[in-house]
């Protein structure tokens, strides 16, 4: 089952392809995305990496979180199901989700 990884803190000049090469060590990488700014479309400081295993997740957590990359710390962590991100509060819906219900 596909691990996804959440990254922070990396600097705005980072490509998708140095990342890939730097989680490569650590296991085989589905995808790479580094989240884009809507109106510039610069890239930010954080996105997602999805791996293969939870193992080569965990690894790469391990190893490159805390690392000094550029100026900037990386910060890494296992991504949260998106199912656990919209029921965060109290177990309650989002409410968009409950408006959407209504119709």
């Amino acid at each position: 089952m596909n691990t996804k990884v959440y990254f922070d803190n990396l600097p705005t000049t980072v490509t998708e392809q140095e990342l890939m090469e730097l989680f490569s060590l650590h296991g085989n990488v589905v995808d790479v995305h580094i989240v884009a700014d809507r109106t510039s479309l610069e890239a930010r400081s954080y996105g997602f990496v999805t791996m293969i295993t939870p193992e080569g997740a965990r690894a790469a957590i391990q190893s490159i979180s805390g690392r000094a990359f550029g100026a900037e710390t990386v910060v890494l962590s296992e991504a949260a199901p998106i199912k656990e991100v919209l029921d965060s509060k109290n177990g309650r819906m989002h409410p968009r989700r409950m408006m959407s219900r209504l119709y």
